[in-house]
C-alpha cells in the first residue's frame, strides 16, 4: 500500500475537504482518502503509486493548487489485545 499526502492550497472549510475527496475518488482507484483543511493536506491511500501530474490536474480543476507530493510506504496498524 501507498500513502500519498498532498499540499494543498485553498481549502477554507469542510466542504473543501468534500469537493477534494469526491474528486480524487471519481479520478484515482483508492481505499482511502481524508482531508483536512486546518492542516491544508490530503492523504490518500491506494495499492499502487498515483501519477503526480494526475493528482495536481484533478485537484487544480476543482480550484484548489497542489503545492507539495509526498509518497511513502504504508502499512496498515494492527492493535493487539
Amino acid at each position: 500500500m501507498i500513502k500519498t499526502t498532498l499540499t494543498i492550497d485553498g481549502m477554507m472549510c469542510s466542504m473543501c475537504e468534500s469537493h477534494v475527496n469526491d474528486t480524487i475518488r471519481r479520478s484515482f482507484k483508492v481505499k482511502k482518502v481524508s482531508s483536512s483543511h486546518k492542516k491544508g493536506i490530503t492523504e490518500i491511500i491506494s495499492k499502487s503509486s498515483l501519477d503526480e501530474t494526475a493528482l495536481k490536474d484533478a485537484v487544480g480543476k476543482t480550484g484548489y493548487k497542489v503545492l507539495d507530493i509526498q509518497t511513502a510506504l504504508y502499512e496498515k496498524k494492527h492493535f493487539f489485545s
